[in-house]
């Protein structure tokens, strides 16, 4: 009997021990040491990840933005792309942040543990910033969609961009709001969030030294639909426009509200506002609403209406806004990985920092020493008969 139990012990100690054990399939288990479950090293296997607002509000905005990441990574499968010395099998790691910044450096940590060769996200100022700190500090680069300078100005050498920072397009839209389109008083609302009280302050910062007078700030939140109180402070001496930091599910029944409290002062935004979801809420009375959103209209780009048509056809629905954006960053990674040879940060990451592509949302996609674009291109829509029209494009160099 003694001598059973030993054998059986024996036995047991070579199924358990050294490396990974091989499941039904022969393959070694995902806890293993396989190269191809590999997320950063040199597997075959490389994986990306991903975060946005995937449920909630703001989720149309994720779902649009992931939508273009997931493109660049199935073309990139499709090429056979060589890296790591063998062809490489890109795999997005899509995770839900909520629009909340906890949730957002949970799933920071997450993606750590996980080992992803890089980040494309968050979406939001407010959830980028925090979670940047977990990538920096381990050495995970991300390609976010955030706008906030704040982002950039923290010195990060794993932070980049895909849009325009909120100090390029403000100081672009405020000027021209007062230089061009001739307005004096300017009413200022935000939602305090990162995004839109960033965006709001160097607006506000460019229409005044370009001589405006600015009205005492309002203030509201990214999940009020009621702003009676806030817009009935201009009622009785409108301005002549009235700019909102933040994003449409605010917006569109702002503009409602105006409407209907009789104040005909221009309505002006940033991105967040240009969107179709926009003008379906607020129906008619998007009417004459303008918004400014980074780069040129897609169709006057070289590869602007092939992207359109492919992701149509892939999709089924047409382009919002932030596809485009999410397929050149993804494209940036990837092209970077391919120069280096390499999915290991500490490889490709220089890569990254060199690059200047021709991209779908720029000619010459490329950053700067902080991770910010170099070509900056803001253009200036309005709602016509129910439609973003572009009004004017405009450009700046990089701040």
């Amino acid at each position: 009997m003694a001598i059973s139990i030993i054998a059986m012990m024996v036995l047991a100690a070579c199924n358990q021990g050294g490396g990974a054990t091989a499941g039904g399939d022969g393959k070694a288990a995902s806890g293993g040491s396989a190269q191809t479950s590999s997320g950063g090293g040199d597997g075959k296997e490389i994986v990306i990840g991903f975060s946005a607002p995937l449920t909630g509000p703001q989720s149309h905005y994720g779902e649009d933005y992931k939508s273009g990441v997931q493109m660049a990574i199935d073309e990139a499968n499709e090429q056979g792309i060589t890296i790591n010395g063998a062809p490489a099998k890109f795999k997005l790691d899509a995770q839900d942040d909520a629009a909340d910044p906890k949730q957002a450096t949970q799933v920071a940590e997450r993606f750590v543990d996980a080992k992803v060769a890089g980040v494309i996200g968050h979406f939001n100022s407010g959830t980028t910033i925090p979670a940047s700190k977990v990538y920096e500090e381990n050495n995970i680069p991300n390609i976010s969609m955030a706008t906030s300078p704040v982002l950039t100005q923290q010195g990060f050498k794993t932070v980049f961009r895909s849009m325009t920072s909120d100090s390029q397009q403000g100081l672009v839209l405020g000027k021209y709001a007062v230089d061009k389109l001739g307005y004096k008083t300017i009413g200022i609302i935000d939602d305090r969030t990162a995004y839109g009280q960033g965006l709001a302050d160097e607006f506000e910062k460019s229409a005044k030294a370009a001589g405006a007078t600015i009205l005492p700030r309002q203030f509201t939140n990214d999940k009020a639909t009621e702003f009676q109180s806030i817009l009935t402070a201009f009622k009785d001496s409108p301005p002549d426009v009235i700019f909102y930091g933040g994003a449409d599910p605010q917006s569109a029944p702002m503009v409602v509200q105006m409407k209907r409290l009789g104040i005909k002062s221009q309505f002006l935004s940033g991105e967040m506002t240009k969107n179709p979801n926009f003008i379906k809420v607020a129906g008619e009375s998007a009417e004459g609403v303008m918004a400014s959103l980074a780069g040129v209209p897609i169709a006057k780009l070289p590869k602007g209406p092939e992207f359109e048509t492919k992701y149509k056809a892939k999709f089924g629905k047409e382009v919002q806004i932030y596809a485009p954006y999410g397929y050149d960053g993804t494209w940036a990674m990837i092209n970077a990985m391919k120069a280096a040879n390499s999915s290991k940060a500490a490889d490709y990451l220089p890569k990254l920092a060199a690059t200047d592509m021709p991209g779908i949302t720029s000619d010459h996609f490329s950053y700067d020493d902080k991770g910010d674009l170099k070509d900056v291109a803001i253009t200036v829509y309005k709602v016509e008969k129910g439609q973003w029209v572009p009004v004017e494009s405009l450009s700046a160099g990089a701040q």
